[in-house]
């Protein structure tokens, strides 16, 4: 155990120096002052960035970026440091979970900065991070005693917030895609990215684990719990970013209209409140038999 035991701690240590580097590197990089205007493949007039890693992404979605790694930076690598305090005083499941939640935020972090920025002098990194993260996630996950989670309070709102939180957030993006399709155009803010990768996760692997760990709940495995854990805290964490991102937009001089800000941040905020109940309601409650 105790091998092990340093076995993670080492990755968890050198996962945690790669997302300081990418963060801080990506917040350093907020200069507003050097954007510039080129043409992308669909003949539209577009601006860029222009300045830091972020050089070469839109303007519209480099203070998204920004805000995602001060996020990362204030709230996801402390709750690291905690809970693998917590994991190595405790030896606890509940520590193992939580450890397993928080990487599962920072793998689809990893992934979507890997796959959604465009390439710069970070990329190595990025990969770094994705394979750390996985490797983590991996064998923590080997640690849990699956099999033996129980949860002693009803679930009945656990069901509740998968089953609303998977159709609503493969609903939201559908509403983006569908228009697009119809009048055979590009996303409305394709830009110079080729896809939005954020739809393709989100709709392709995050709405469809909420469905799965519904099922799995029903069927009293303890993998849906697991799942639950990680979309719980997730959802809470993009809950607290997606303000954090907003402000950075705003402070890009980058107008939002209303509804944008309300159906694309409100819901998600409500979202996220819900789903930080529930999280300390399922630590609360869950047991290890």
């Amino acid at each position: 155990m105790v091998k092990r035991n340093q076995i993670i701690n080492i990755l968890v240590v050198l996962e945690l120096v790669t997302l300081f580097v990418i963060s801080v590197v990506g917040i350093l990089s907020f200069n507003i002052e050097n954007s510039f205007s080129v043409t992308n493949i669909y003949g539209q007039t577009i601006q860029l960035f222009g300045s830091g890693v972020y050089y070469y992404d839109s303007y519209f979605k480099a203070p998204i970026f920004i805000g995602t790694d001060l996020t990362v930076l204030l709230l996801v690598i402390p709750l690291i440091v905690i809970c693998l305090v917590w994991y190595n005083l405790k030896q606890s499941n509940k520590s193992l979970l939580a450890l397993i939640s928080l990487f599962g935020v920072v793998f689809y972090y990893s992934m979507s900065i890997s796959t959604g920025v465009t390439y710069n002098y970070l990329f190595l990194l990025y990969i770094v991070s994705v394979m750390f993260s996985w490797i983590i996630l991996y064998k923590l996950i080997r640690e849990l005693d699956i099999n033996q989670i129980r949860t002693k309070g009803s679930i009945r709102m656990f069901n509740v917030f998968l089953i609303i939180s998977g159709l609503a957030l493969f609903s939201i993006w559908l509403m983006d895609i569908i228009p697009t399709l119809l009048l055979n155009q590009s996303l409305l803010l394709i830009e110079t990215y080729t896809t939005e990768v954020t739809y393709v996760y989100d709709m392709a692997f995050i709405s469809p684990i909420m469905f799965l760990s519904y099922l799995l709940i029903k069927r009293k495995d303890g993998l849906g719990f697991v799942l639950l854990s990680c979309m719980l805290v997730l959802c809470t964490i993009i809950g607290v970013m997606l303000p954090i991102q907003t402000a950075f937009q705003l402070m890009a001089n980058i107008i939002i209209p209303i509804p944008v800000l309300i159906v694309k941040v409100g819901v998600f905020v409500i979202l996220a409140i819900f789903s930080g109940f529930l999280t300390f309601k399922l630590f609360k409650e869950i047991e290890f038999n």
